[in-house]
């Protein structure tokens, strides 16, 4: 069992890095409507459940809260609550394309439910991204603070979000079979399901 629950960790490890990576990259890049940071927080909550998802996102923000930007700190709560919800569809539903682009869609709308009061109470809406220029023109253009923050996170997320989580599917659906059954005991059993598709 020992053996068992470090391979978990060692995947989790390996989640954290991945939403590091990714999310550096595309920052880097400057690409607009993308983060990638919750990538491996998605495929380990699909794969392990809503506990190893949210310790994923947890450990990703505070990672990054200390290598790259202490304004990461505070957002921790949206990478949690992507693991939660991902772990909870995905111990109730069948993991393939639809639920994916489905989960993504709830994602999008979620995640900017919980980063814009964040965002709005400690930095006055400013993300620091291409969804700043959004910001201002919603801004100038007389919307209210709130909404003028969520607007453009809803619609980055809809193109983040889904691309994450359509990305996971991908890469799961392409693990080969031996590998998943090592972690047989603890692997969602709806992630198995993918190869018969």
């Amino acid at each position: 069992m020992e053996n068992f629950s470090s391979k978990i960790v060692v995947f989790a490890a390996i989640g954290v890095a991945i939403n590091i990576v990714f999310g550096m990259v595309v920052q880097l890049l400057n690409i607009p409507l993308l983060f990638l940071d919750t990538i491996g927080t998605i495929m380990v909550a699909v794969l392990f459940g809503p506990i190893w998802g949210a310790l994923v996102g947890l450990v990703t923000n505070f990672m990054l809260g200390i290598l790259v930007d202490p304004t990461n700190f505070p957002f921790a709560l949206v990478n949690i609550v992507i693991g939660i919800i991902v772990g909870l569809i995905f111990k109730k539903f069948k993991f393939n394309l639809v639920t994916a682009i489905v989960t993504g869609l709830i994602l999008s709308v979620v995640s900017p439910l919980i980063g814009t009061p964040i965002a709005v109470f400690l930095y006055g809406g400013i993300a620091g991204g291409f969804s700043d220029v959004m910001f201002a023109w919603l801004l100038a253009s007389g919307q209210q603070v709130f909404a003028a923050a969520f607007i453009p996170r809803v619609l980055s997320n809809v193109v983040d979000k889904t691309l994450s989580c359509v990305l996971v599917y991908l890469v799961i659906k392409r693990i080969p079979a031996t590998f998943m059954q090592q972690f047989k005991l603890g692997i969602n059993p709806k992630c198995i399901e993918i190869k018969e598709l």
